[in-house]
């Protein structure tokens, strides 16, 4: 957990703009558009939250966080929609396929 006097007043939002514990998505259930992912994940980079305390407040895993984080990094903020993460992750399974069908030898028999 941050301690009060050590955590950050704001963060920089997905937008560019501040963000601040006011503008995070409330606590509890809620369906998890790639905007709020986005904000949760703004929030915990730029240390407006620790990843334990948005783990506690939404209830979330470290491996469902770390999987946002890294949708990101690959493909950007459309990474976070639920659509393009099982179509991106279809796109790297085939690729895995095609990758031992081209390693595996061929017999030429």
């Amino acid at each position: 957990m941050v301690a009060p006097d050590r955590r950050a007043k704001y963060a920089i939002g997905p937008d560019g703009g501040p963000l601040t514990i006011a503008d995070l998505p409330r606590a509890g259930a809620h369906r998890w558009v790639p905007r709020r992912k986005a904000v949760v994940m703004a929030a915990v980079r730029g240390g407006l939250l620790s990843l334990e305390e948005a783990s506690t407040r939404y209830a979330l895993s470290v491996e469902e966080f770390l999987s946002w984080q890294t949708s990101v990094d690959k493909h950007g903020l459309a990474g976070l929609r639920t659509t393009r993460i099982q179509h991106y992750r279809h796109a790297h399974q085939e690729g895995h396929k095609l990758h031992a069908l081209l390693a595996a030898p061929f017999d030429l028999n």
